[in-house]
């Protein structure tokens, strides 16, 4: 069995005739909580921005006698679910010119899908759901929840993150195939996302693959992880025998960069296809071609970016972003620094916004490189 299709939006663009539909999946909404740890291992290098955050953990240090702890701060993406519905809906309409199915899946919380599933009952109850596994964790895309047990799954699934026991796992991924419309998706099982080292986590990934593969349906292919990454995950497919999937995995305001094609008319249908078709057909988006880095520094500006037309609530980015503090409360920036924001984090913000810069975008195109892992290709 060929595990997927893997189609390339800029070399092949007539392959948009042979379908009806195109569907999103992995996308995330304001009800995510999103770890800051990533920030310094994404910008250490990059021009201007790098040197901004290495003066601000400076300066911290020299404040506080401590370093700038990033793990305990957390930032919840700016859209709300109609909103990023409506992103991801623009790009498979608007541009693809195909019916749009689309499935938000904020990390172990189904508040988006279920708000918009009250105006629009074909919205499907979806989630990402934390599975812990010895040293590591993994993320399992669970979609298409049944609605009238939605609550009681979600539950059940956060019991089990709590207590992650082999035996407990497999049942709860048991009653999750008893739904027939409902659809478990591996998401970026090669990332090493804990950092345990490349050959633990690939140890993990084989036990995990073992124990419960059987119960999962599908592995994704990321749309914001490298195309290195990536082809690690279709040599694991191959050997498991699992169907490959789209996961676009957004945060910010750029739509998925990878989607599924399919002549499905609803998601039960889709569910259907991957589950006992077993067949599955990927389309990457030209954004997955532009340099990993740059596109994580767009999602960073669009984390720490002021939005005067939102509600009040979420217009500036220190209302979005939390720090949880020495007395182990959680508050957000906004209500921290209650009368203007500290000289480092106005570095910081001044190094973000050059990169809108068309100047700077430039010379950061040009230090990271263009393409796929600095200009490898997708093998077709």
């Amino acid at each position: 069995m060929k595990p997927a299709n893997l189609h390339l939006l800029w070399r092949d663009r007539a392959v948009l005739s042979r379908f009806r539909t195109g569907v999103s999946l992995h996308s995330h909404t304001l009800y995510s909580e999103e770890s800051m740890a990533f920030v310094p291992r994404y910008t250490g290098a990059v021009p201007f921005v790098g040197h901004a955050i290495r003066q601000q953990e400076r300066r911290y240090f020299e404040r506080t006698g401590r370093p700038l702890d990033f793990s305990r701060a957390f930032w919840r993406p700016p859209l709300a679910p109609s909103e990023a519905l409506e992103l991801e809906k623009r790009q498979i309409e608007d541009t693809l010119d195909l019916d749009a199915l689309v499935s938000l899946s904020d990390h172990d919380d189904i508040q988006a899908p279920v708000l918009l599933s009250l105006v629009d009952p074909k919205i499907p109850v979806s989630v990402e759901w934390t599975v812990p596994s010895g040293a590591t964790f993994f993320h399992l895309g669970i979609h298409n929840i049944p609605a009238r047990r939605a609550a009681a799954v979600m539950s059940e699934l956060a019991a089990v993150t709590f207590d992650p026991r082999p035996g407990r796992i497999r049942e709860m991924l048991a009653a999750l195939n008893a739904f027939p419309e409902t659809l478990v998706i591996w998401n970026h099982p090669c990332w090493d996302e804990a950092r345990i080292g490349a050959a633990r986590h690939a140890d993990h990934l084989e036990n995990f693959l073992l124990q419960f593969g059987p119960l999962i349906h599908a592995l994704e292919l990321n749309g914001l992880r490298p195309w290195s990454e990536n082809r690690q995950v279709i040599r694991a497919a191959a050997r498991s025998g699992h169907p490959l999937i789209s996961g676009g995995d957004r945060h910010g305001l750029e739509p998925n960069a990878n989607l599924n094609l399919t002549n499905a008319a609803t998601f039960d249908e889709f569910v259907q296809e991957i589950r006992h078709d077993r067949h599955s057909d990927v389309l990457f988006m030209p954004q997955y071609r532009e340099p990993l880095r740059a596109r994580m520094i767009e999602t960073m500006w669009d984390i720490v970016r002021d939005y005067p037309e939102f509600p009040a609530d979420r217009r500036r980015w220190s209302d979005r972003v939390f720090y949880r503090q020495d007395d182990g409360v959680t508050r957000p920036l906004s209500a921290i620094w209650t009368c203007h924001e500290p000289w480092p984090v106005k570095v910081f913000l001044g190094g973000l916004r050059a990169t809108k810069s068309p100047q700077v975008r430039s010379a950061l195109r040009l230090a990271l490189g263009f393409g796929l892992d600095g200009g490898q290709e997708i093998a077709s």
